[in-house]
């Protein structure tokens, strides 16, 4: 089966890696002022670490005109 997904063409040719070739990648995050690889977690931290929201600008400025607007029900002023 022929795979033409551009993330697995070897560099100048059409050729798929095979699992053997790709390289994992290892995911860190920022903890209490230092980084460690999320893989150094345990069940618990990782299960945290998976349930995390990113914080953007765009969802914070929403989110601060609906509470000053009095949308929000549990914003403390």
């Amino acid at each position: 089966m022929k795979n033409d997904d551009a993330s697995t063409k070897k560099a100048g040719g059409d050729f798929p890696l095979s699992d053997a070739e790709r390289q994992p990648c290892e995911i860190w995050t920022r903890v209490m002022g230092y980084h460690r690889p999320v893989s150094s977690f345990n069940r618990g931290k990782k299960g945290e670490f998976y349930e995390r929201r990113s914080f953007t600008e765009n969802a914070a400025a929403d989110h601060g005109a609906r509470s000053h607007r009095g949308d929000d029900a549990a914003h403390i002023h």
